[in-house]
């Protein structure tokens, strides 16, 4: 996680909480450094504000399995998948769809 940028991005947020891609990049630099919590905190803001932001769904739902909540994660993609249809967002479809997959895959090994 590069704290200045993550510092900068605070400031970027504190102007203007109602950015999408603030928020996202913020829920962006948690996660690179694997800090899931503070991650999910702001990929549900964006869930929640923006709901046609196609890319947090992909993201979030990765978040969310890696913080051990595959419940979570699996509502997340099959949400996101309802979303870029709707947005007629093809490559984000295509990707989520991939990682979904993927995610299912890994579910099923578990057993």
């Amino acid at each position: 996680m590069n704290k200045d940028r993550l510092d900068q991005l605070f400031a970027f947020y504190k102007e203007d909480p109602s950015d999408p891609f603030v928020i996202y990049g913020i829920a962006t630099e948690y996660a690179s450094a694997e800090n899931w919590e503070e991650a999910i905190k702001y990929y549900e803001i964006l869930l929640k504000e923006h709901v046609t932001y196609t890319g947090t769904y992909y993201h979030a739902a990765y978040a969310y399995a890696e913080n051990d909540q595959p419940d979570k994660a699996e509502e997340t993609y099959k949400v996101g998948l309802k979303v870029c249809m709707e947005q007629k967002d093809h490559h984000a479809h295509k990707e989520l769809q991939s990682a979904y997959t993927n995610f299912q895959l890994e579910e099923d090994d578990e057993w």
